[in-house]
């Protein structure tokens, strides 16, 4: 499977509360409460809203997010993109009209591994 093909859709108009833990690449549409850790792609849309921490591989953002991000690979934040929170990141793609409150630290993240992704 290619690394940026979606394996699975949490739709718009729905409500998840609770960890996500995943492989591959995730797409939320709708609301997500918790926690999302994953060496994968999370890709949220734009009418989504996530309220949690998330540690990823790369975070495409182009809704809501109110949490602090961690990504080991890539932040790109789309231009319709809102982040309340901070990111660490080695690499950061902001288009203009995108917002983050929030502070930036730039540099090595270490990946989630498996086995901490087990142990929660």
């Amino acid at each position: 499977m290619a690394r940026d093909e979606i394996n699975a859709f949490l739709g718009a108009g729905t409500n998840y509360n609770g960890k996500l833990h995943f492989q591959g690449a995730v797409r939320i549409d709708g609301n997500f409460n918790g926690e999302i850790m994953s060496d994968g792609t999370l890709v949220v849309g734009q009418e989504a809203f996530v309220d949690g921490q998330i540690k990823v591989g790369q975070l495409v953002l182009s809704g809501n997010i109110r949490g602090d991000v961690i990504a080991g690979e890539k932040v790109v934040l789309n231009k319709t993109a809102n982040l309340q929170g901070n990111i660490h990141t080695p690499s950061l793609v902001v288009e203009e009209g995108a917002v983050l409150e929030g502070s930036l630290a730039m540099g090595k993240v270490d990946p989630v591994s498996q086995s901490e992704e087990d142990s929660e």
